[in-house]
């Protein structure tokens, strides 16, 4: 349902970039990213907290190969890596100022003496949640032993900076639906980079997304030496 990540070869340059050898992937998912790097002889640790992503994410080709944790970045063991990540924005799902901040120092804290935070997050003057209707967002795949399979999201609120949708699934070899809910903080790029520095951490750059110009703002962040 998900095929193109072409939003994941900007974070694959980074990589190249800051000559990473070691990467966390916060918020891993189902793994794409991890994979990827771990495929390139980087040595990678994948956290997040939904055990069923991660049943999925350790099934596909050369996930041997990556460290899996289940649970969020303050629970992370003691670590040093080059760079710490959150693709496809994940860092958006921190709905509180609290939990954003708990985050921030976490990954601090894995960071070695000079390793970077890199993540994007959607400019909210933009109002990307306008498009997020059955209209602008319907798909259709077939998936091997499973059919065809529709899908589309709706918002359901917006309160504040909070955005709320829903994404739903339809199976059409039984008719069957499943729903999923989901809510997204749209914080400004000012009161990003004032949390980062709250962190302990320095802004070194923000950047446009390649893949989606002028709608999202990639953040790059490191710990001091």
């Amino acid at each position: 349902m998900d095929a193109d990540r072409s939003d994941l070869d900007l974070y694959a340059a980074l990589v190249d970039e800051f000559t990473a050898r070691t990467v966390l992937d916060i918020g891993c998912g189902t793994g794409t990213f991890a994979c990827l790097l771990a495929s390139r002889g980087v040595t990678v640790i994948g956290v997040d907290p939904a055990a069923a992503s991660l049943d999925v994410a350790r099934m596909k080709p050369g996930a041997d190969k990556v460290q899996w944790l289940h649970g969020d970045a303050a629970s992370l063991p003691p670590l040093q890596v080059d760079l710490a990540t959150m693709t496809a924005n994940v860092a958006q799902v921190f709905l509180t100022d609290e939990e954003w901040t708990s985050t921030l120092r976490a990954t601090r804290a894995a960071l070695r003496p000079g390793g970077r935070l890199a993540f994007e997050s959607r400019r909210p003057e933009r109002r990307a949640w306008r498009e997020w209707n059955r209209e602008k967002s319907f798909t259709r795949a077939v998936i091997p032993n499973v059919g065809g399979v529709e899908t589309w999201v709706d918002v359901t609120d917006v309160r504040g900076n909070l955005v709320s949708f829903r994404w739903t699934f339809v199976f059409e070899s039984d008719g069957a639906v499943l729903t999923s809910d989901s809510t997204l903080c749209f914080r400004t790029r000012d009161e990003i980079a004032d949390s980062l520095v709250s962190a302990g951490l320095i802004v070194d750059d923000v950047r446009d997304a390649p893949d989606r110009p002028g709608r999202e703002l990639v953040f790059i962040a490191r710990r001091p030496a």
